[in-house]
């Protein structure tokens, strides 16, 4: 599904944000240098984060919405990436849904009293209103008020299957047997969970885009789990039902990890720009989601190598988009925890220089990165 940006004003085209060069990728319009940015670019491997959060539990951290903004801003300023992220959690939502929520350390996400059973899934509550979200909403307003004028912030959400699978497995899993066996032996309750589940997201970021944020990300973290008869028969309409319902003008990005093999699927479901990971190259990814934007792909430990390797692992990337419109650099996942940091800021900059210094579809001529 393509999405229409033709409600776009003439006058909105020259508002600093919408003609970023990150929104203009996502659009497909030329740039004179690849944006980026980066998935957990506000991360432990930040010493701020790290001295944070010795202070102020996870949880905690994301309900405090002037510390959420703070760190949102505190990564653009700190890397010189070309978009925010909200600092958030895709799990957040799982409360308001009726579900327990808690952070184990070393363990990560535990959602209690999980879904087993067609019969449990009438213990998820209608999202009728997004008020117990609020918080969320009110640190994309500070972050959005906060950020410079040129840098578009991101919202998100979790995709309806990565959802489901956590509040059925009760937390991470690698073989994901509960969620697979609701969802073949019980079809009627597995799509009334995801359909609930895909109302829910759909106010979720349209909430989030009221609030200030210029786009939304769709992570379907786990849905590599499954095969493309699969995805098609148990998830694709529930992801398509949320993309449909977002704002109009919104880019939507539409991200999942070990998806090489579900990339026409994932396409079909919809989304303004895909997000691809490592496994595949980015070349060959392009030409198999139509004419859409593209995100990636960078293998994040990469990242611990030498500069001179990132440098030319990021230059091999870009040399697979070739200068076509529409290509967001990012890696293939978030940045990992013990990443140094310096590494990352060389990233963004080497992306920077090597995308400027190359030929590209320029079109209208953009500024290159201060």
């Amino acid at each position: 599904m393509e999405r229409d940006f033709d409600g776009l004003k003439p006058s909105a085209q020259m508002d600093p944000l919408q003609s970023s060069p990150f929104m203009r990728a996502c659009r497909r319009e030329p740039t004179s240098y690849t944006p980026i940015w980066l998935m957990r670019q506000a991360g432990r491997y930040m010493p701020e984060y790290r001295s944070l959060r010795e202070r102020v539990p996870f949880l905690d951290l994301c309900k405090r919405s002037e510390l959420a903004a703070e760190v949102t801003v505190m990564a653009v300023k700190r890397l010189g990436v070309d978009a925010a992220i909200i600092f958030a959690d895709l799990l957040l939502i799982v409360e308001p849904l009726g579900f327990a929520l808690e952070y184990t350390k070393g363990d990560g996400p535990v959602i209690h009293h999980p879904i087993r059973t067609g019969r449990d899934v009438e213990r998820v509550r209608e999202l009728s209103t997004v008020e117990p979200l609020d918080y969320v909403f009110r640190a994309v307003e500070l972050a959005r008020r906060a950020l410079p004028n040129h840098i578009p912030l991101i919202g998100f959400a979790g995709a309806p299957f990565t959802l489901a699978s956590y509040l059925i497995e009760g937390g991470a899993s690698r073989n994901f047997i509960h969620t697979k066996t609701l969802m073949r032996t019980d079809h009627g309750a597995w799509h009334e969970l995801m359909s609930r589940l895909a109302r829910a997201l759909a106010r979720y970021l349209n909430a989030q885009i009221k609030a200030g944020a210029q786009a939304v990300q769709l992570f379907d973290s786990w849905v590599g789990a499954l095969g493309p008869d699969d995805y098609r028969r148990y998830v694709l309409p529930h992801t398509r039902a949320v993309i449909e319902q977002i704002t109009p003008g919104t880019p939507v990005i539409h991200f999942g990890t070990g998806t090489a093999g579900l990339l026409e699927a994932l396409s079909e479901a919809g989304g303004d720009v895909i997000g691809i990971d490592w496994r595949i190259r980015l070349d060959q990814a392009w030409p198999r989601i139509g004419e859409r934007a593209i995100m990636g792909n960078l293998d994040p430990t990469t990242l611990f190598a030498d500069l001179a390797l990132v440098r030319q692992e990021a230059g091999a990337i870009l040399d697979q988009a070739q200068g076509r419109a529409g290509h967001i650099f990012n890696l293939g996942h978030g940045i990992l925890p013990q990443t140094p940091m310096q590494n990352v800021i060389a990233l963004v900059e080497a992306v920077h220089e090597i995308s400027s210094s190359r030929p590209r579809d320029i079109g209208t001529r953009m500024s290159a990165p201060e």
